[in-house]
């Protein structure tokens, strides 16, 4: 894909979003409403979308274990960089390191990974597996380690709290949408095309909301890029820049993953900081102003970096 070609791809990309920050900054739709938005497509439009897709599609294909399991490797090695990083940085409290480390390594899948992938390849479903290993695995890691760090609860000690923590992220839209899909398929269980072709037309609004939304949560909060720390670089240069080239590093050198897998891990680890790092500080109180300032600036920086990362798999 020449450099031309990446461009044009990432066209539609740029009218939702730009649209989203240009009505936002003009205050023609308050940037509030980038929250109804986002639940629309967060709790209904990508879920219907994933649910129909994972259905439709051929497991044995769209699961590759070679390939999952080097960007499992590649996450692994990230998640320690980070870790010992934030330590040698003076960082102790366990639930500071964990907001580190999945600001470092977690992936925006729902808001820019699905609409990205959607608008480049036509199709999201190489994001299905990875989108199951970050909930199921990464999430889980950050949870327990916030939950543990977490002190006065009012509520129950840290076992109770974690297992209510993991229920929680193991029950959301996403994750049920796809395991949905996924037992369906395996077990040739018939699902009228009514109800297929409903998911569908909801799940093609999924990509242009979710990158409107952010296009309007971005317009309304600005970017203070002066007011940038050196932690916030560090970290905003490890997602976007260390993270995808460990990942190629990692599945193509060490698990052989080659062609459109290995172009698709890239990108994927070249997506921004997701938008439940905010989430996650709020309900812990811990780094929230941080969470929130590396949300924004990678997102910017990701969507200004996609062009290079588009032509640098593609070579």
């Amino acid at each position: 894909m020449g450099g031309a070609a990446a461009l044009e791809k990432l066209v539609p990309v740029l009218l939702a979003f730009g649209g989203g920050v240009l009505l936002a900054r003009r205050k023609i739709v308050p940037a509030e409403a980038s929250k109804a938005f986002s639940d629309y497509a967060f709790l209904f439009a990508v879920p219907c979308y994933l649910f129909g897709n994972i259905y439709a599609s051929d497991l044995a294909a769209l699961f590759d274990w070679r390939a999952i399991g080097g960007y499992a490797g590649a996450a692994a090695i990230a998640v320690a960089a980070v870790a010992a990083g934030a330590v040698a940085y003076g960082i102790r409290e366990p639930r500071a390191v964990a907001l580190r480390v999945m600001a470092g390594v977690q992936v925006n899948t729902a808001y820019f990974a699905v609409p990205v992938f959607i608008t480049v390849f036509g199709t999201a479903a190489p994001i299905f597996p990875i989108l199951l290993f970050q909930v199921c695995v990464l999430s889980l890691v950050v949870i327990a380690l916030m939950e543990l760090g977490r002190e006065g609860a009012a509520v129950g000690g840290p076992g109770r709290r974690l297992s209510r923590a993991v229920g929680a992220s193991l029950a959301t839209p996403l994750v049920l949408a796809c395991n949905a899909g996924i037992l369906l398929n395996l077990l040739s269980v018939h699902v009228p095309t009514v109800v297929l072709d409903g998911a569908a037309f909801v799940g093609d609004s999924a990509s242009p909301v979710a990158l409107f939304a952010l296009g309007l949560h971005l317009g309304g909060l600005g970017l203070d890029v002066r007011g940038t720390t050196r932690e916030e670089m560090a970290l905003i240069g490890f997602k976007c820049l260390a993270f995808p080239m460990l990942t190629w590093a990692v599945c193509g050198m060490l698990f052989g993953v080659r062609g459109e897998w290995l172009a698709y891990l890239v990108l994927i680890a070249a997506m921004p900081t997701p938008q439940n790092l905010f989430i996650f500080a709020q309900r812990y109180d811990v780094g929230v102003d941080l969470s929130a300032s590396i949300v924004i600036k990678s997102s910017v920086v990701s969507l200004l970096l996609l062009p290079v990362w588009l032509q640098v798999v593609a070579s």
